[in-house]
């Protein structure tokens, strides 16, 4: 029985899906007899030039890119021939085909790992397009030379798995020949998505997680503050994912997305117009910050895309920060073309963990065209590097001295040929020890059961390779660097993130500086390390780190508003509110300072408010005691005199008992406003606001019975009257006694409810705590205040009317003018009061006593003092009798 597998027809090239013809097939290999071979129609290839092969029981496949083809097509219904020396560009991977055979030398020295049974590895050039990954497949699985997948025609090899770098074409499309024959597949460059869908495809990735590449990005973005990127998504390379999960996350985080790219291989007939376009774009993009997501592919093409001029894009940017995911790092590039790499000065990949082996130099520095049997590279690869030809070697530069073998490979630039081992090679260096310690638990299952011989145990352990799959996704071993191996449930390695800075000059050659470390082990304060002193920036930012924000940060002193319709890292700067800081940049909000503080002129920062009352040491109170010592004194001079000449006729005329007691009043009231002063206390508080209320109640009320008495006496002078006897000194006692009475109980009401208390005003005042007496009830306050201002009344409409009546000694006009002052200052200290604030508030309340205290005692008292003192002959009855007459 047979089965030939045929193309008819040729089909779109940048893409043939096997996985329609093969996804048919049963997955289970069918065999053939000897005498059925010669009936397979069998399709002859011709032997690969660039082919690495060694022989062994069992053989490591990898299909790795050591050349670009840039101009030989595939047509499927004829053999491919490999593309001429003219129609590829060699690139340095040359070091990760040595990691493969160097890791199966090692395991087939070793007498621990796989006794008796030997590797080998059979290496194809993937020339980085799907189509010969493809082609490189199916060989895999056909017999040496001849092209028949399926089948077991002549000679097999037995294949254990394969290292490959996954290009965004195959990501894209994901057709997998090898997985339906459950053969493991590791991708060692370029990361990917792996989905349920996905595990029956067989792969295993040496690279972290994609998610977890992205975090250790979001990380570096936070440490210097990056908040405004775009995207560069090479097509097929996790679009949806970025778009679903990465970009929403990073926005949690505080990173906004300028804008989504999605990076394409241009061809056809308006290649030239999709190459421009795609320039433009990355050129032009107005964030810095430029996160590459692709392959090594895309990244070749995205060089070879900034080299091009064009003439609608005229002035170049300063330059940007590309951060490059895992498999697109700088490579070195063998060909005389000029490739533009002073661009990605100063950008940052991030590679798979990479630690020196042991040994692994020494056998790169042993490495010579002349010991290098089944190694189909080597020779172009020297040839280019070293630029000197062999005799039969397809490369011929003029004028130059033929190879020797003898080259050093140490002796090559950095970028042409690192010594020390990439984390690409460091991947694959892993995934064969990997796939080893596999198959040697499953060799070690066997020989445990049943004793035999080695022929026997390799007959055994071919038909139980299908475990391979499942050994690895629970393997887990510390390769000889001494950095632990396994894999994730999706299959991904469990392994730091180195991050390279790459210095590039104008040369063409460039350097990978390790500057960080992304550790899925360490704690969380050290998951993320970064060492900015080693950092290189792109010439263009003059070696200081770049900004990239939607606008400039909000200083201090103002707060973010969200624009509308942008998105939130885009924002305006406001200032704070009156009273409100912000002491650092690009705050939301702006908070308050605590009630014993304030906001300093460039709000901030909060500054201590000042301690604020009526100090003794100010000069306003100087002021005000200079005038209450003044005011005190001239009432006791007055009463001096009207006690020396207490039996004159002008002093008896207006009831001298009522003028002592006046004056006395008013000499208590300057003296309360004493109680205002200083810092509050609780005795001051309790008693300055009664103790005024009470005396200027009893001062009033004298001149009120004053004006009384003056106006009985009058009209008990009339014939008949019967008022003589209300002029007496009782009816004159009464009344003050009667009018301060009721005062005195509202204050006594007032202390027994709702007693006045120290207070710290933190509020009225922006920049003082104001110390002041808390009147606990403002009822009561203006309680004492109304009934002050209604005996005022009632003594000023009295001596209004009284002020006429016929007599030299009549004080009533002058009692008149009095209360006319002592109204006017109490009417104007109400909305003077209330519209005054701290410690001024009391100054208008001892101004308004001294004032309403100097009123009356200069309207009442000193014309009488002038008479006494300066005209005494007017203080004779005579004089009053003729005034009567």
């Amino acid at each position: 029985m047979t089965k030939v597998v045929e193309q008819q027809n040729a089909v779109d090239p940048l893409y043939l899906d096997f996985s329609k013809t093969f996804n048919k097939v049963d997955h289970n290999l069918l065999l053939v007899s000897q005498t059925q071979v010669n009936k397979c129609r069998v399709w002859h290839s011709p032997p690969r030039v660039h082919r690495y092969s060694q022989s062994g029981d069992f053989i490591y496949g990898g299909i790795i890119s050591m050349s670009i083809n840039s101009g030989t097509k595939i047509i499927f219904n004829q053999l491919p021939l490999e593309p001429a020396l003219s129609d590829t560009v060699a690139i340095e991977n040359y070091q990760q085909i040595l990691a493969l055979a160097f890791a199966v030398k090692e395991i087939n020295e070793n007498p621990r790992i796989l006794p008796n049974i030997t590797l080998g590895f059979n290496i194809y050039d993937s020339y980085l397009s799907s189509k010969w990954t493809y082609y490189a497949a199916i060989q895999f699985l056909s017999s040496k030379n001849n092209l028949v997948p399926n089948y077991k025609c002549g000679i097999q090899d037995t294949l254990l798995t394969v290292a490959e770098d996954l290009t965004s074409e195959r990501s894209y499309r994901k057709p997998n020949i090898l997985g339906i024959y459950k053969i493991p597949q590791v991708i060692y460059g370029s990361g990917m998505m792996v989905t349920e869908k996905d595990q029956q495809f067989y792969y295993f990735q040496m690279i972290p997680n994609v998610l977890y590449q992205y975090r250790g990005i979001m990380k570096l973005l936070q440490h210097f503050n990056w908040n405004w990127i775009s995207f560069f998504i090479a097509n097929g390379m996790h679009l949806e994912t970025v778009m679903n999960v990465i970009i929403p996350e990073f926005a949690k985080n505080g990173i906004c997305t300028a804008k989504v790219y999605t990076f394409i291989l241009c061809h056809g007939e308006n290649r030239k117009k999709c190459m421009e376009k795609s320039y433009y774009e990355v050129m032009n993009s107005k964030a810095k910050i430029l996160v590459f997501s692709g392959d090594m592919r895309s990244m070749n093409y995205l060089r070879w895309l900034l080299s091009v001029q064009f003439d609608s894009v005229i002035d170049k940017p300063e330059g940007h920060v590309w951060l490059l995911t895992a498999g697109m790092e700088l490579k070195g590039i063998i060909t005389v073309s000029v490739w533009h790499l002073l661009e990605f000065c100063g950008s940052f990949s991030f590679t798979v963990h990479s630690a020196e082996i042991q040994g692994f130099q020494q056998f790169l520095q042993n490495r010579n065209p002349l010991n290098s049997e089944g190694d189909g590279f080597i020779r172009d690869f020297w040839a280019r590097t070293f630029d000197c030809p062999f005799q039969d070697s397809r490369f011929h530069p003029k004028n130059r001295d033929a190879c020797t073998g003898m080259e050093r490979l140490e002796n090559l630039p950095e970028h042409i040929f690192p010594m020390r081992i990439t984390g690409q090679s460091y991947s694959i260096y892993n995934a064969v020890y990997a796939v080893a310690h596999a198959l040697h638990l499953i060799s070690s299952s066997i020989s445990r059961h049943k004793a035999m011989d080695e022929r026997e145990r390799i007959k055994y352990l071919k038909p139980q390779l299908w475990k391979l799959f499942n050994l690895l996704k629970t393997l887990s071993f510390n390769n000889s660097a001494g950095d632990k191996i396994s894999f994730n449930e999706e299959g991904s390695l469990l392994a730091g993130i180195d991050i390279i800075n790459w210095v590039t000059f104008p040369n063409q050659s460039f350097i990978g500086l390790k500057v960080g470390r992304m550790d899925p082990w360490a704690p969380p304060y050290k998951e993320f390390i970064i060492k900015e002193d080693k950092i290189v920036w792109h010439y263009g930012f003059n070696q200081t780190q770049p900004i990239s924000v939607c606008n400039a940060n909000c200083k201090p002193g103002y707060h973010k508003e969200t624009k509308e319709g942008e998105p939130f890292c885009c924002y305006n700067c406001v200032p704070c509110p009156k009273g409100c800081i912000s002491n650092k940049t690009d705050m939301d909000n702006c908070f308050k300072c605590p009630q014993d503080q304030y906001a300093n002129k460039e709000q901030i920062v909060c500054l201590p408010k000042v301690i604020s009352y009526l100090s003794y040491e100010e000069p306003l109170v100087m002021s005000i005691v200079t005038c209450t010592v003044v005011l005190s004194v001239t009432t006791v001079q007055i009463l001096k005199i009207f006690w020396k000449y207490h039996n004159t006729h002008i002093v008896k005329a207006n009831n001298r008992d009522l003028s002592y007691l006046l004056l006395i009043s008013l000499l208590f009231c300057f003296l309360c406003s004493l109680l205002f002063l200083g810092k509050p206390l609780t005795i001051t508080c309790l008693l300055r606001q009664t103790t005024f209320g009470v005396i200027f109640t009893m001062a009033v009320s004298c001149v009120l019975a004053k004006t009384l008495i003056v106006v009985l006496a009058f009209l008990a002078t009339k014939p008949g009257s019967k008022m003589k006897k209300w002029t007496r000194k009782r009816l004159a006692n009464f009344i003050v006694f009667a009018c301060t009475f009721p005062q005195v109980g509202i204050c006594v009401a007032w202390l027994a409810t709702f007693p006045p208390f120290p207070d710290s005003d933190m509020l009225s005042m922006s920049e003082e705590v104001i110390l002041q007496c808390n009147e606990s009830s403002p009822i009561m306050f203006y309680l004492v205040l109304s009934y002050l201002g209604l005996l005022a009344i009632a003594s000023f409409t009295v001596a209004f009317f009284a002020r006429k009546l016929p007599d030299t000694f009549n004080e009533a006009k002058f009692i008149t003018f009095s209360m006319l002052v002592f109204c006017s200052v109490w009417l104007t200290f109400v909305p003077t009061y209330l519209s005054t604030k701290g410690k001024y508030m009391v100054t208008v309340e001892i101004f308004s006593i001294l004032t309403s205290s100097a009123g009356l005692l200069g309207c009442i008292f000193v014309p009488k003092c002038y008479i006494i003192l300066l005209r005494p002959e007017l203080n004779k009855r005579e004089n009053l009798i003729s005034r009567k007459n």
